[in-house]
C-alpha cells in the first residue's frame, strides 16, 4: 500500500506518517524508484502511534511503547509505568489549567465591562 491508502486507513496526514519514518518510528519498504511501500504491520504500528498520540504521549513516550508493543517478552509493568507518567503530567497540566481558569474567572468578575477606561484584568496583566 502507498502512502495515501494508508493515510487514509489510519487517518494520518502523508507529512506525519513521513515524520514518523524520518525519527525512525517507521521504517517502510521502499521501491526502486523509491516510492514507499507499506506494509500491514506498518499500517498498525502507525494506528497505535495515533492513538498514543490522541492520548497526548510524546513522541519518546510513543517511541518506548511502540518497542514494548512489538516485543512479545515484554512486561505489562514497564507500560503501566509509562502510562501512570504520562497521567501523572496531565493531573499536573490539569492542576495548573484549573488555576488558570480560577484566576481569570475571578478577573473577568471583577470587571464591569462597561465605557469606564478601569479594568482589572489589565490591571492584573500589568504586575510584575
Amino acid at each position: 500500500m502507498n502512502i495515501a491508502d494508508v493515510s487514509r486507513a489510519t487517518g494520518l496526514p502523508s507529512k506525519t506518517i513521513r515524520y514518523y519514518e524520518d525519527i525512525g518510528l517507521i521504517n517502510p519498504r521502499r521501491q526502486a524508484n523509491g516510492y514507499r511501500i507499506f506494509r500491514e504491520t506498518d499500517q498498525h504500528k502507525l494506528a497505535f502511534l495515533a492513538r498514543a498520540r490522541s492520548l497526548g504521549f510524546g513522541i519518546e513516550a510513543c517511541r518506548d511503547l511502540l518497542a514494548l508493543y512489538t516485543d512479545q517478552d515484554r512486561a505489562s509493568a514497564d507500560v503501566k509505568a509509562i502510562a501512570q507518567t504520562h497521567l501523572a503530567e496531565i493531573d499536573s497540566k490539569i492542576t495548573a489549567l484549573q488555576a488558570m481558569r480560577d484566576t481569570l474567572g475571578e478577573l473577568v468578575d471583577a470587571c464591569a465591562g462597561d465605557n469606564r477606561p478601569d479594568c482589572p484584568i489589565l490591571k492584573d496583566l500589568a504586575q510584575k
